[in-house]
């Protein structure tokens, strides 16, 4: 698999990885299409419908017709959901949806429309919870997942730069509702700090995030080790950001209150899914395994090595030797 690198070049780059683009019918994902389309790069798309709007269906519709006219694949999920976090279930679904694609498919990459406004909107609502550096920093062009790549070629552009595209084109896209809802806090930022800042000030921004890119590949590990799906890494000041990147390839976006629990116990259980533990030296992070029932001589080797309760079922049932991981 190509690994990508932040880069000018992501498009050419793009153009030898089998991709899949995450649609929506709305400017952000339709600029995105037609860019592929006039650069020459193969993909194909997926969009989850949520069927929270009369017009989801038309949208749909449009994209598979879209994708049918040039020759792409379309795959589509229809949902809908319950409960009150709708945004955090929303994004558990759709990425639960194109990592199914992605490993039954073969893609290499996720392309995702995210450009510097969302970049902006994420660092406010970060500022506002008392981030450091390298969380304020956001997303990156290219990040490195779990057999895959996600992609945003668009991340050093602004909405207004998109439209303008889109536009100027003649491409059809649609307006989503929601998106001026503000009852939900992204929006808020949005039209009340990010698009006024950026129309005023887009190279100063543009220049501050691309700096903090570079403080972020300083400040940030980078380095992991994997056996099987047991993720391990020393500690380090910034590892709650490491431990929420490892969680995404198991399908899980970390939430604030995730995020305090990981950071207040030294053993822990997110999302029913993953086991989450911590020594004096490491971090150690695999799926959560019930209802095993260990030998003695096992649990002993364990507290001896300093494994993470959570984490020794995983460990038993792989036949993983606490004493190899013993690094102290």
């Amino acid at each position: 698999m190509l690994r990508l690198q932040n880069s000018s070049d992501i498009w050419e780059d793009l153009k030898r990885t089998k991709n899949l683009l995450a649609f929506s019918g709305g400017v952000d994902s339709s600029a995105l299409f037609y860019m592929l389309l006039q650069k020459n790069i193969p993909f194909d798309i997926a969009i989850v419908n949520y069927n929270t709007r009369s017009g989801s269906k038309d949208e749909e519709e449009f994209a598979r017709n879209l994708a049918h006219r040039h020759d792409k694949k379309a795959f589509v999920k229809s949902v809908k959901l319950d409960g009150a976090n709708f945004e955090a279930a929303a994004r558990e679904t759709r990425y639960e949806f194109f990592h199914e694609i992605i490993k039954n498919e073969g893609y290499e990459t996720l392309l995702s429309a995210h450009h510097l406004g969302d970049k902006l909107e994420w660092f406010f609502m970060r500022l506002v919870r008392g981030a450091g550096a390298a969380e304020l920093s956001g997303f990156s062009q290219i990040e490195q997942r779990d057999g895959f790549v996600v992609a945003r070629p668009l991340i050093w552009h602004t909405k207004d730069e998109l439209l303008e595209f889109l536009t100027k084109n003649g491409y059809k896209y649609f307006i989503d509702e929601s998106n001026f809802d503000e009852k939900f806090e992204r929006n808020r930022f949005r039209k009340n700090f990010s698009e006024p800042l950026l129309r005023e000030h887009k190279e100063g921004i543009l220049r501050s995030f691309k700096a903090l890119e570079k403080d972020k590949e300083i400040l940030l590990p980078r380095e992991y080790q994997k056996i099987g799906s047991l993720y391990i890494f020393e500690r380090c000041e910034n590892e709650l950001r490491l431990i929420a990147k490892i969680a995404k390839f198991f399908k899980i976006v970390l939430s604030k209150y995730q995020q305090d629990e990981i950071s207040a116990q030294q053993s822990c259980v997110v999302s029913g899914k993953i086991a989450v533990g911590k020594n004096d030296g490491f971090v150690f992070i695999a799926p959560y395994v019930q209802n095993v029932v260990m030998d003695r001589e096992f649990k002993d080797t364990c507290r001896k090595a300093k494994i993470p309760r959570h984490i020794r079922a995983y460990m038993y049932e792989q036949k993983l030797d606490p004493k190899s991981l013993n690094k102290e």
